[in-house]
This record gives C-alpha cells, structure tokens and sequence, in this order.
C-alpha cells in the first residue's frame, strides 16, 4: 500500500505562506494564555502579603493511596492552613471531585485540614467542583463567595483567579510552591491548551456540571467565629 505524505511547497512563495500559517498558528494557540497573565498580573500575591479575605478556596488536585491527598494538593492544603493560623482568613472552603462514591477530594482535604490545626467548623466542603470553572462558579452562586483567595500551584493559579474574576468572585491568588518533576511540567503544558476553555468558559459562562440549591455553608461558618 502506497503511503502519501503531504507535499512541502516548492516555491519560494508557497514556503512563505506556509511559514505565515504555522507563525499565525502559533500566535493563536498563545493568545488564551497571554489572556491569563495579564488579566491576572496584580492579582498574584504569597500567604504573607495576601489581604485579609474571609474565604480561601483550595482546590482539589488528585489523591494517593488509601484517599490521602497526593503532594500537590497537601501543599495547597499547607498554605491554606497557614493561612488560617496567621488570621488572614476565617473560612476554607475546599472544591474537589466526588463523583463517585469511592473518590473524595473533598473529604480528604477536610480531614487534612483538621489535622492541621483548622477546625472543622470552619471548613465548607463543595463536593460537586468538577473543574475550575464549576469551582468557580458554585462558590459564587451556590455559597455566596464573592470575595476570595484562590490556593493552587503557580502554572494553575492565573487560571483559577481569571475564571473566578469572570464567575463574579473578586479574587485574589496564592500559588504554592512544588518540586518541579514531570507532574509539574505535565501541569505548565497542560494549562496552555486548558487557557483556550478558560477563555470559552469566560466568554459563554456556561452553567456548571451540577448547580444545585443554594447553600448556607459558608454563613454559617463565618458565623461561628463571631
């Protein structure tokens, strides 16, 4: 069987526009992402210049073995519980993936917490935060956050502040710090094609997987420290 191979120009013409092309391509597949830098460029902040917020949001990033939270994700954990104990935030709320009865992120990331010095009363869990977006949006419509900080690796945390900003939460963005192995670098070059839906999501601001009914999770939980 007789294989075709596409056929390079062979003018000198052809050639240049075939370089214009794949230039112009290139230029298009950046565009969501340099959307996210500058959108998000004063909105970067560490756990020890972030102004005082009443709400931190950690999203889920995965478990380990026997549900624990992988490494990723304690860390996010590590600086929202850091947070919590300098008094710059009063409420966690925690968004992750339990869509099936032997997967909970948001548990886990509340008996992590706990274990760190948050008290329970004070975490709200969002148990139907399937991806940014729907974090996003669910903090907004469905616990009435409007102002936050966002805690997530550096190479996700543009994202999830330019996401929420578009969802209507005022947001500011914290990311932690993570040794740079393939996970890492998986992450950076997947945030290149995931900024193209963030920008999608930003313009057409589709509904989430799952909305549900309104929640007094987050109220409440202020509540308790007053």
């Amino acid at each position: 069987m007789r294989i075709h191979r596409p056929r390079l120009p062979r003018t000198r013409t052809g050639q240049r526009r075939l370089a214009q092309a794949v230039a112009a391509a290139c230029v298009l597949a950046l565009l969501p992402a340099t959307w996210l830098r500058l959108s998000t460029a004063d909105r970067l902040r560490t756990t020890a210049d972030v102004p005082r917020t009443e709400v931190a949001v950690v999203f889920g990033a995965g478990l380990w073995k026997k549900g624990q939270p992988s490494p990723y994700l304690a860390h996010r954990l590590d600086a929202a519980a850091e947070l919590y104990r300098k008094g710059r935030v009063e409420v966690v709320l925690v968004t992750g993936d339990n869509s099936r009865e032997d997967y909970d992120e948001p548990d886990a990331m509340r008996a992590y917490l706990t274990r760190h010095g948050v008290p329970d009363r004070r975490i709200v869990s969002d148990y139907a935060g399937f991806d940014t977006w729907d974090s996003c949006v669910r903090a907004r419509k469905i616990f009435g956050v409007d102002r936050a900080v966002l805690i997530s690796q550096s190479f996700h945390v543009r994202r999830a502040v330019a996401l929420c900003r578009a969802a209507g939460v005022e947001s500011y963005g914290v990311g932690v710090s993570a040794v740079h192995d393939a996970t890492w670098y998986y992450g950076g070059t997947r945030e290149v094609f995931a900024a193209g839906k963030a920008v999608l999501d930003a313009v057409f601001r589709p509904d989430p997987r799952f909305l549900g009914p309104k929640e007094p999770g987050v109220a409440r939980a202020l509540a308790s420290g007053r």
